[in-house]
């Protein structure tokens, strides 16, 4: 019974802030079985490994300084973010190693970063919850579900979100300095806040006090972040109106269609009409071509034919125009 409680106030509220997540994805979808396989990687792997590599890394100090109480503080406000966060950004750097195609835009990498860090907290919570209910009861676990959950369960998507942004940033820009820099900044400024926070939290048990800090630096990046997300998320609808005007111009799609690509309210409403009238797969498709198409011109215009991005435009258009007569505009 009490297992199963710290699996469904530890899972359920994950499962939503990701589909949050994905819906603030508004112009071009992610696949949701990749972002179900790096949601699973920070629940399992990156979890397990950063067990594992806390618990030999204390070893280790403790051995060598015979200080536990040291290790104790080293493991939650250095050990834990270098691990958990590596662990974390490694399932977003495979993807824009493997996967490069789907890594198209600054928002795509937060949009990883935070899937992988709610799978990866979704599962700690399950630990630290049930462990709770063992040793103080239903009282107890729900008082820290509070506290981890409706108070903190945005912080290992802030953190991590840093990483992806950084490899997104390298994965757009033309410069090698950039290219090169942008991804190790983004970690250094992920462990940098995961510390922050591990460290007041650390210290707040013998200065209360702390814990207000804590609360506050925390939400204050919450609010910076969606600040951030929401300049995206306009930026992307400029962008999407800027490319899919030549393809309006060209007839592949037509002027209705046009407006509702390039704003995302617009392409809810297209939706709930599509649905209404049987065309809601053609529907969906469709402007998600025209954000696909969009980015990769895009990319085309910046970085040139890297990753067949010519080919890749050409395809992108004829599917347009061959679901144009389909899609509700």
């Amino acid at each position: 019974m009490g297992f199963l409680l710290a699996f469904l106030l530890s899972f359920i509220p994950a499962l939503l802030c990701a589909t949050m997540v994905y819906w603030l994805d508004r112009y071009e979808k992610e696949p949701r079985v990749l972002l179900g396989a790096v949601f699973g990687w920070g629940g399992v792997i990156a979890v397990l490994g950063a067990v594992v590599a806390q618990g030999f890394l204390e070893g280790v100090m403790t051995a060598a300084g015979g200080s536990e109480a040291a290790a104790d503080f080293a493991g939650m406000a250095v050990f834990a973010p270098v691990t958990e966060e590596s662990l974390k950004g490694f399932a977003v750097l495979l993807v824009f190693l493997v996967l490069r195609r789907e890594f198209d835009s600054v928002l795509d990498g937060i949009v990883y970063a935070a899937i992988v860090a709610l799978g990866f907290g979704a599962t700690e919570n399950l630990f630290y919850l049930y462990g709770e209910f063992t040793e103080k009861g239903m009282e107890g676990m729900l008082g820290l579900f509070v506290l981890r959950v409706v108070m903190g369960i945005w912080d290992h998507p802030f953190y991590t979100s840093f990483i992806g942004i950084g490899l997104a940033v390298s994965r757009l820009s033309r410069s090698v300095f950039v290219r090169w820099t942008a991804p190790p900044i983004g970690w250094g400024f992920a462990l940098g806040f995961h510390g922050l926070h591990n460290t007041l939290a650390s210290l707040s048990a013998q200065t209360p006090e702390l814990a207000g800090l804590m609360f506050l630096v925390d939400w204050s990046g919450w609010l910076v972040m969606s600040l951030l997300i929401f300049i995206l998320i306009r930026r992307e609808g400029r962008l999407v109106g800027a490319h899919l005007k030549e393809e309006m111009d060209a007839g592949r799609l037509s002027p209705e269609q046009y407006r509702t690509a390039s704003s995302s309210w617009a392409r809810s409403g297209a939706r709930l009409r599509a649905l209404f009238r049987g065309r809601m797969g053609a529907t969906r498709r469709f402007y998600q071509v025209c954000g696909e198409l969009a980015h990769k011109k895009e990319q085309l215009a910046r970085l040139g034919d890297e990753g067949r991005n010519t080919a890749l435009v050409e395809q992108l258009r004829a599917e347009l125009a061959g679901l144009s007569g389909q899609a509700v505009g």
